[in-house]
């Protein structure tokens, strides 16, 4: 994998985004392969479609590329709100590249896949509509909450200058493709006990622990009044899935 982007293949163009959005596309067509089934090659998808910008011409899975000069915060803006969450709580929601790049060395430094299955309704972030005043007045766009993520649920292809073993990659997102075949709704409440499970910091937990989130969890999903009973429910499901290991009288340890 080569990590130079070519300036030449955005000659032409004066705007710095659209430079950026030319080499960074190129860049993924040459070099990205598809992590669900190896393809070695990434189809780039007609410009401006929505919540989509490559393909994988043997799986058929969708990506969308977002790219950024320096690294990414905790937040990532992305397009038009109601158009995301129709997207990803549908059969062929896409997954996400995010790409980081250096401009005096022209280099990729990081390439990170995150996985559709990961992308629920709790990582959206609905922003404030453009104001009466605006060009496009009422229009409401969303940021992603990179640190809603899951740490199972980020995975690098390219992590600070060093391609990752291709192999590495394709297995780290077999082990969570059991969260495809769940409704996007319920995917939503395993995904954040998971996260829960990060903020642990610790593989063995008790389930009081996870407890403590109950606020957090109760103002991401209102409309569910059992929360501690919703806790214990996911956790049986993470076991039967194998993510998670019981070890007997309320403590828990993630399995790696």
């Amino acid at each position: 994998m080569e990590l130079s982007l070519n300036l030449s293949y955005a000659d032409g163009y004066k705007s710095r985004s659209q430079i950026a959005r030319v080499i960074t596309e190129t860049w993924v067509s040459q070099n990205a392969y598809c992590p669900h089934c190896g393809c070695e090659t990434l189809v780039k998808d007609l410009n401006n479609s929505p919540v989509l910008d490559f393909h994988c011409p043997i799986c058929k899975q969708g990506f969308e590329l977002k790219s950024k000069s320096g690294k990414y915060g905790r937040k990532i803006v992305d397009g038009e709100y109601s158009t995301m969450i129709s997207r990803i709580t549908s059969s062929t929601n896409p997954d996400f590249f995010f790409l980081n790049y250096q401009l005096d060395t022209n280099r990729v430094t990081d390439f990170l896949l995150i996985p559709k299955q990961f992308i629920t309704e709790s990582i959206i972030e609905k922003r404030q509509p453009l104001s009466a005043s605006a060009r496009r007045a009422g229009w409401t766009g969303c940021n992603i909450l990179v640190e809603r993520i899951p740490t199972d649920g980020r995975i690098f292809i390219v992590k600070d200058s060093v391609v990752c073993q291709k192999d590495d990659v394709l297995s780290k997102l077999r082990e969570t493709e059991f969260l495809t075949r769940i409704d996007s709704n319920k995917r939503g409440w395993i995904v954040d006990i998971m996260r829960c499970i990060d903020t642990l910091d610790n593989d063995e937990f008790r389930l009081s622990e996870l407890y403590e989130f109950e606020e957090e969890l109760q103002s991401l999903h209102p409309n569910n009044h059992h929360v501690q009973a919703k806790i214990r429910q996911q956790l049986q499901f993470l076991r039967d899935m194998g993510y998670v290991e019981f070890c007997g009288r309320g403590y828990y340890r993630k399995r790696r």
